[in-house]
């Protein structure tokens, strides 16, 4: 069985070099390709064509994009960065191609299918305590049960002190 364990373990440490060098070399195309999309962009300025140099360099930029994204998901291993990844793939597939109707409507009702899994279905933390991710879900001011809340020096000292009223400019503050 230790054998096992450490064969697991070795093939994991393989995986998540690949990983890396993957994402490394898509970095570096991701930058050179950024010089080129710089270039387009300079070259829309005077171009008579300008409308389909557009859709081009949007393409281009939209292919960039998506690459920073799906190294962000190699990076972090989540759930969430996936979606996002899905998500940029198909608004570039809706903007930059020329879609019929018909692919337009599949393309929005995916996307909506998408946040719909993600608001719904989306589990932020596998294997954490239910209430524990619960808490994490929650914003901000629902996990301390404050509002910080600035209350105006004027409203105070009409309401009857100017003890009332510094207490209001500190807690403001």
């Amino acid at each position: 069985m230790r054998l096992k364990e450490m064969l697991r373990r070795q093939v994991a440490f393989c995986a998540s070099f690949i990983e890396i060098a993957i994402s490394a070399v898509v970095l570096i195309a991701i930058v050179i390709a950024g010089f080129q999309v710089v270039r387009e962009m300079i070259g829309l300025v005077g171009d008579p064509k300008a409308h389909e140099s557009f859709t081009l360099f949007l393409g281009h930029a939209f292919n960039l994009i998506i690459g920073v994204e799906f190294i962000k998901m190699l990076c972090r291993h989540t759930p969430g960065s996936a979606i996002e990844v899905l998500l940029f793939a198909i608004a570039r597939q809706m903007v930059v191609e020329h879609t019929s109707p018909i692919e337009n409507l599949v393309g929005i009702i995916t996307i909506a299918l998408i946040f719909a899994i993600r608001k719904f279905l989306f589990v932020p933390t596998f294997g954490a305590d239910p209430e524990e991710a619960e808490e994490n879900n929650r914003p901000a001011q629902g996990r301390a049960g404050l509002v910080d809340a600035a209350v105006p020096a004027e409203k105070t000292e009409a309401a009857g002190t100017a003890e009332a009223a510094e207490k209001a400019e500190t807690v403001g503050a």
